[in-house]
């Protein structure tokens, strides 16, 4: 089966591609990842202080899941995997990829404000596009929910 793998954030872009990626695996009769990174800087502290934050920064990407998990069983009747990671955003997505031979589409989604498309975008598309083995699938930040649906 072919995923589409998404990452999460908390940010309206990961909105439209998780949409885009749900309704596309749907049609296609693929399944969705959701990958969510914890930054090493996030827990860099004392070693019980940073455990303690490790710990936290996993629960709250497991609860952040569990709301679009929902959501996608309702509105498009897919399970979601739930993948968590630890280290630097752009080598865990890489890595993942690289892990999971199902893994056919990485869906990203830009930003919707004049400043670029996100770091991530940037990161990837523009210095990682030689070494990927999948195609990127960018969401243009600024797409309805109209317009993502017509074009999924």
């Amino acid at each position: 089966m072919r995923k589409f793998l998404v990452v999460m954030d908390d940010s309206p872009e990961f909105l439209n591609a998780l949409r885009f990626a749900a309704i596309r695996a749907k049609k296609t009769g693929g399944g969705v990842t959701i990958l969510g990174v914890v930054a090493p800087e996030e827990f860099q502290h004392w070693i019980g202080v940073g455990e303690a934050m490790r710990a936290e920064a996993r629960e709250r990407i497991e609860e952040h899941f569990k709301v679009f998990s929902k959501w996608m069983v309702d509105k498009e009747g897919l399970e979601p995997e739930l993948l968590i990671r630890e280290g630097e955003k752009a080598t865990e997505v890489l890595a993942a990829i690289d892990e999971d031979s199902e893994v056919g589409v990485l869906v990203l989604g830009a930003g919707a404000t004049g400043e670029g498309p996100g770091p991530l975008v940037t990161q990837l598309v523009a210095r990682q596009t030689a070494s990927m083995s999948v195609p990127i699938t960018v969401v243009p930040g600024g797409l309805t929910k109209d317009r993502i649906i017509a074009v999924s």
